[in-house]
């Protein structure tokens, strides 16, 4: 049995343009120049009071990054429901996941520094409920690029790290899986780079999620 584990923002669904924008509003309440799209990007998977705190130069979250955070969580409802900041599958992704959810010799989870709820919203919004086997967020353990959410993944799953695919976009998600033990398959699609992802420790590039499928027949079979 493997376990393949998908980080879901810069992954699954586009959601730059919404994270963004709530980024910007709850830097705007608290009367900070806003961040660059690119550096939003550039911050989006780790857990949202480090990554604010990233955002402001800051080397650990204190009081007022744990304010924002609250304040990002209590509009991003609101923001996502206007025209434009939905969260999209990126092409392919639907195709791809129906596929890996039809293998038995797979389980599937999630790992991701969204919340919860946010989590459950994705999944709800785009079928992915029943698929999810197992699923670790920002609301369970430590951010990402500690390797906890993996192994939790692992040890609920029953199916060692060794056997274990992260998914993901970010160098976090690399840094993550490597730390674990796990193999890490980076995604070309997301908001870092190619190279990036090959520093960060990426044991594959997907160009496309058809890649996916490919690089686990292969590797996996």
């Amino acid at each position: 049995m493997k376990l393949v584990l998908f980080d879901c923002d810069g992954t699954l669904v586009d959601s730059a343009g919404l994270i963004h924008e709530v980024m910007a509003r709850t830097f705007d309440a608290f009367d900070l120049e806003r961040p660059t799209t690119d550096a939003t990007k550039a911050v989006i998977g780790l857990t949202l009071d480090i990554a604010i705190a990233r955002l402001l130069g800051q080397p650990h979250a204190d009081t007022r990054e744990v304010a924002m955070a609250a304040h990002y969580k209590t509009i991003f409802a609101s923001v996502r429901g206007e025209p434009g900041f939905q969260e999209a599958l990126f092409p392919g992704i639907a195709e791809m996941m129906e596929t890996l959810a039809a293998q038995d010799e797979l389980l599937i989870g999630a790992v991701t520094g969204k919340s919860r709820r946010g989590l459950a919203h994705i999944a709800a919004t785009h079928g992915f409920d029943k698929v999810f086997f197992v699923s670790r967020t920002a609301d369970d353990c430590p951010s990402k690029p500690h390797p906890a959410m993996v192994m939790e993944c692992c040890a609920e799953a029953g199916v060692d790290p060794a056997d274990t695919i992260v998914i993901g976009d970010a160098i976090y998600d690399m840094q993550m899986a490597k730390a674990a033990g796990a193999d890490a398959l980076g995604v070309a699609w997301g908001y870092a780079s190619v190279p990036q992802l090959i520093e960060a420790g990426a044991d594959h590039i997907a160009r496309v999620p058809a890649d996916i499928i490919e690089w686990m027949e292969r590797n996996h079979a």
